[in-house]
């Protein structure tokens, strides 16, 4: 099975700039979006083949996520039942049979850091309804976090930044802590390699970049793991896909 996950930072925008064609040419099982922008009946995007479940934020071009798949699910949940972050349409979660799918858009902390105490709020009550799903998970998505210096080109002028500061770096060893793997590390341990650059400073052409995109699963699936990718060649948002292979 493969899944991929991309934050498209606008789904109307990445459509007019060959999304479909790089959807054709993953042809995964799952495609998992953040960041769609989108409120209901704003785009007719479908692909022969996929079903595709939606959860949209209140506030009007913001937030937002999307799964397709070519697997009916049992059940679709959307948010985590929890009141203060389900109106953002941050979270879809598909269940199989043997596992959970869970595509996440994680808030940022903001400039100057004035969202990093809901943020800390946001790590428990996502690593607990991921602790308490009953089957194995495969959580994926914008994540908002370099856990290591390794994952962010310029750890040491990034250190206060929101996505790289102590406090969300923790939670995310938390939440591998909780019995969780980072599936990307897990198979490139030593590799450099990002998924998100900023639209300033010519930092894509630079290679200025950060690893803020995951595939996060249950360690009751790692001898699963087929194959990890970030896929740096595909453009269109200012992050890239990312990708899972499970057998």
């Amino acid at each position: 099975m493969k899944f991929i996950s991309w934050n498209v930072n606008g789904l109307r925008a990445v459509a007019g700039k060959g999304f479909a064609d790089v959807f054709a040419a993953l042809d995964a099982d799952f495609v998992c979006l953040q960041e769609t922008k989108l409120q209901a009946g704003q785009i007719d995007l479908e692909f022969p083949g996929y079903r595709s479940f939606w959860n949209y934020a209140e506030k009007k071009g913001y937030s937002g996520t999307a799964v397709y798949t070519k697997h009916d699910p049992l059940s679709v949940r959307y948010g985590i039942g929890v009141g203060e972050h389900d109106h953002e349409g941050r979270v879809i979660t598909l269940e199989y049979p043997d596992f959970f799918l869970v595509c996440a858009y994680v808030p940022n902390s903001q400039d100057g850091l004035r969202r990093l105490e809901y943020r800390m709020r946001w790590e428990d009550d996502m690593r607990a309804y991921l602790s308490g799903l009953p089957k194995p998970v495969v959580f994926c998505g914008d994540l908002n976090v370099a856990h290591e210096e390794i994952d962010i080109k310029n750890p040491a002028s990034n250190r206060r930044n929101a996505g790289f500061t102590d406090e969300e770096r923790a939670q995310f060893g938390n939440l591998l802590g909780a019995g969780f793997i980072d599936s990307w590390r897990f198979q490139h341990p030593g590799e450099v390699k990002y998924s998100w650059w900023s639209y300033r400073f010519n930092a894509r052409a630079n290679n200025a970049g950060w690893r803020i995109d995951y595939f996060v699963v249950s360690e009751a699936l790692k001898d699963r793991i087929v194959s990890t990718e970030i896929h740096n060649e595909v453009f269109g948002s200012d992050h890239c896909p990312v990708e899972l292979v499970l057998a």
